[in-house]
């Protein structure tokens, strides 16, 4: 058989040639293999040709190391001791190598087929965590999709439920979202310009008022004992009993949001954007009041990673721990925000803080609000937006309500950067302060104003609400014949692309004739106005001459 020429190998010389010894024993090892088997060869990895080839070599024979690859890890973590403890067959190897092989791991005595394979990182698991809740396995989870859950809001026991019950509900769910999406795909596109509901709206409008017509009765004695000895035995490690404390309707409307609120938090804690119990603030303890957060906040990491902070209520400078919070407060001047008091009425005043001022306030309000706010990205660059401080006074000082932040140079007109409503306040009227005072300004700036977007869920709920309330108003009190948005916007100072928004909604709104036409709903402002009525003289309303402030000049 002709001689194949030789391939450089690593124990080869630089200039082509081999040592006498080696040179000659693969000589004989090329002429006995076949051509099959010598393509076969060609196709293997170096390592595994090395392997290969120290079974058959002499022993004497010496190869430099191979400095381009590492030795690979075994199963200790440790590198091998020889080559021959390695375990590197290929799926393309010959039966005669594979015979190789085997007689090279004989000659040594060493095994590996009995070996464990070395686990991968990714595969890895994490099986120290546990959920929080007392007497909980951490099985389940309360959305019903996952097997296994780490935390108190995606935990069944926590909620009273079971696991089983999660996944029953689970699938309920998913069926009336099905139905909801089957229903919105054969809705008409143009249904916004219908005057009336449709008979479906209509007839699923008057089932959930049936629905919720036992919402506001009363729990009887025997409910209250229950509901009463579940707390002492449970306490704060338990959700309270909620059944019987309102309509079903309106129950399982809160335990949908808790189940979709659990699967955001999973996804997050899943994309590592939180580590639950090690990286996310669970409370802080504001003034008088403990506070449980909402979302992440990128506070430092040696206060963020203690679960729980300590904040002064009027200089916001947030600590560690209760002692040094109290030590704090004995040598803590402030008793207001910084800046102008811009606005007074009763206990309420507005405070404007220039961001490039009073940087390190502005910054700890903004680290103060993410922790209630999803959509909010702005944290240090604080100095191109004034911020509107509303505080609450008593014998005290004044307590911070709510804040809205406003640029100073909006290209687009926006009255509001970022509103916010402490939790503590909320439900009490004054998220509604915050706007109405928004727009104050912009009618002394003569501009009309809008909010930035994306608004949060809560931001999105009270600026409609809002603009229904200003648009119900300004309808009462009109007395012409024939009403313009245009006129609407410059009186009120809101966009007319909102005010358009809220016209469909309220469907005071009708394409006829190639023209808009508003129509003026008496039913709806009768409603608004006996509302006007039993709500009665409030002092949850901004005075415009109570302001006292001119638009800054320049930044």
């Amino acid at each position: 058989m002709p001689r194949r020429p030789q391939r450089h190998m690593p124990g080869s010389g630089s200039d082509g040639t081999e040592d006498s010894d080696s040179s000659a024993e693969r000589e004989q090892t090329n002429s006995s293999e076949s051509d099959g088997n010598m393509s076969k060869r060609q196709r293997l990895t170096r390592a595994s040709t090395r392997l290969s080839q120290s079974s058959q070599d002499a022993p004497d024979l010496k190869r430099p190391a191979d400095h381009d690859e590492s030795p690979p890890l075994t199963p200790t973590g440790n590198a091998p001791s020889s080559e021959s403890e390695l375990d590197i067959s290929s799926p393309n190897a010959s039966h005669d190598e594979s015979q190789a092989k085997d007689q090279a791991n004989r000659d040594s005595d060493k095994d590996l087929s009995h070996r464990p394979k070395r686990r991968r990182c990714h595969e890895t698991y994490n099986f120290n965590m546990k959920c929080p809740t007392p007497g909980c396995n951490s099985l389940g989870h309360l959305t019903g999709k996952h097997e296994r859950h780490f935390a108190v809001s995606g935990c069944p026991l926590y909620h009273n439920l079971s696991a089983d019950e999660c996944k029953v509900k689970a699938v309920s769910r998913e069926k009336q979202e099905d139905e909801v999406k089957a229903q919105e795909e054969n809705h008409s596109r143009h249904a916004t310009r219908h005057q009336t509901p449709t008979s479906k709206q209509s007839k699923y409008k008057e089932q959930v008022a049936e629905l919720r017509k036992g919402r506001n009765s009363g729990l009887p004695k025997e409910q209250k004992e229950k509901h009463m000895e579940h707390r002492q035995t449970h306490g704060n490690t338990r959700e309270p009993l909620l059944e019987n404390i309102t309509s079903e309707y309106d129950l399982e409307l809160f335990r949908k949001a808790q189940a979709r609120a659990s699967e955001d938090l999973e996804k997050l804690r899943i994309q590592g954007q939180i580590t639950e119990g090690s990286n996310m603030i669970k409370t802080i303890l504001f003034g008088r009041y403990e506070l449980d957060t909402w979302y992440h906040s990128p506070y430092p990491e040696e206060y963020a990673r203690l679960g729980r902070l300590y904040v002064c209520e009027f200089c916001l400078k947030y600590m560690k721990s209760q002692t040094i919070l109290r030590r704090h407060m004995a040598k803590c001047v402030w008793k207001h925000p910084p800046g102008d008091e811009v606005y007074r009425k009763g206990a309420i005043s507005v405070f404007e803080v220039d961001g490039k001022k009073n940087k390190i306030y502005c910054q700890n309000l903004c680290l103060l609000a993410k922790l209630f706010l999803d959509h909010k990205t702005l944290y240090y660059d604080v100095e191109p937006f004034l911020f509107y401080v509303m505080t609450e006074a008593d014998n005290t000082g004044c307590h911070l309500v709510g804040y809205f932040s406003k640029e100073k140079n909006s290209f687009l007109n926006y009255n509001v950067s970022c509103i916010l409503t402490m939790p503590q306040y909320m439900r009490q009227g004054f998220g509604k302060m915050l706007i109405d005072f928004s727009y104050l300004l912009s009618k002394v700036e003569e501009k009309v104003g809008s909010p930035e977007r994306p608004l949060s869920d809560l931001g999105l709920i009270s600026y409609r609400s809002y603009w229904k309330e200003v648009l119900l108003r300004y309808m009462y009190n009109f007395q012409g014949k024939e009403i313009s948005i245009k006129e609407i916007s410059q009186e009120t100072a809101v966009n007319p692309v909102d005010i358009v928004s809220t016209l469909q909604s309220l469907q005071m709104l009708k394409y006829w004739k190639g023209k808009h036409l508003v129509l003026k709903r008496q039913d709806l402002i009768d409603e608004w106005k006996a509302k006007e009525i039993k709500r009665g003289n409030s002092n949850k309303t901004i005075d415009p001459s109570s302001l006292k402030w001119t638009p800054p000049k320049g930044t």
